[in-house]
């Protein structure tokens, strides 16, 4: 994980609103720009400081590497950028009470950079500066006097992106071997994106949503229990290791907030929002309902190695 400070006088309500950071690729010259070529090295799981009129008013999370994108609708904010630059998705929280870094100035000090920081020792914000890298001490000072941990920014949003990021290299590996022919590496791959042989053998065992009760097929995704990314070959087909669930369903327990007991209780994770279980209408469902024997086996893995705590 790297942690990073951007400026966004211009651009904050645009950017945080957005889900994204954008520069362009060069200055106005067509020269380089070290805070702009920092767009590059983000990698999803990264943290973000959003520094905005002299305070720090959200932390973000990337959630994938930048892309080359035309400038967004930035309305008159930036009118003297190019139109060529790079995109990285982030998804920013705003802060209940945002911090003036100038005033603990002394405490970032020893965190500072010789170069490229995005501080003076004054406290004063560089001039000129987008994307500046931090260290991890000057990212914990700045967490610490928001009440946040760098634990629990790492789990605040990264863990679905960071997992993409996983399974495009287990899927990788997959279509390489050598040691299985073309069949077997497409019937794999598909049964990654819950298709194929594997969605036919979760349908052998399960009927419907076990939160929602839809039963039409054709409204549910066929989920791994034990992430497609860790399994063998035989888990990564095998029925025993999928639900049938209702895509916001499938979102929920695929991210690790929720899981269930072995008795079919629910388990919420403490990052799951209350106010998204209410509003999906789930405060009356407590149980998912019977599990059989090899199914308990993945879900103990799930909670185990899955579930956010």
């Amino acid at each position: 994980m790297r942690y990073w400070w951007v400026n966004q006088n211009q651009t904050y309500k645009h950017e945080v609103r957005g889900g994204f950071l954008w520069s362009p690729k060069r200055n106005n010259g067509g020269g380089r720009n070290q805070f702009y070529d920092n767009m590059m090295l983000v990698r999803p799981g990264d943290v973000v400081l959003s520094f905005c009129d002299t305070m720090i008013k959200a932390v973000g999370i990337a959630q994938g590497p930048a892309v080359a994108a035309a400038k967004p609708e930035f309305g008159s904010a930036g009118s003297q950028w190019d139109n060529d630059g790079w995109l990285v998705p982030v998804e920013f929280e705003v802060a209940d009470h945002p911090i003036r870094p100038k005033g603990f100035i002394d405490e970032l000090q020893p965190h500072l950079a010789t170069k490229y920081a995005p501080l003076q020792s004054t406290g004063n914000g560089n001039q000129g500066v987008y994307l500046a890298e931090v260290s991890a001490g000057f990212a914990q000072v700045i967490l610490g006097k928001l009440g946040w941990s760098l634990a629990a920014a790492a789990v605040s949003e990264p863990v679905e992106a960071v997992h993409d990021n996983q399974d495009n290299e287990a899927e990788a590996a997959v279509r390489g071997r050598s040691d299985i022919g073309p069949t077997q590496q497409q019937t794999l791959v598909l049964a990654r994106r819950g298709q194929g042989v594997f969605r036919a053998n979760v349908r052998l065992n399960e009927r419907g949503c076990r939160l929602t009760g839809i039963t039409h097929p054709q409204y549910l995704v066929a989920s791994h229990i034990k992430p497609w990314r860790d399994c063998t070959d035989q888990e990564k087909l095998d029925g025993c290791n999928g639900l049938l669930l209702s895509p916001h369903v499938d979102r929920l327990f695929d991210r690790g907030l929720i899981s269930f007991q072995d008795d079919g209780r629910i388990i919420k994770s403490t990052h799951l929002s209350a106010d998204v279980w209410t509003a999906w209408g789930f405060d009356a469902v407590a149980t998912g309902g019977v599990f059989n024997a090899a199914q308990r086996v993945y879900l103990r893995h799930h909670r185990q190695e899955v579930l956010l705590r």
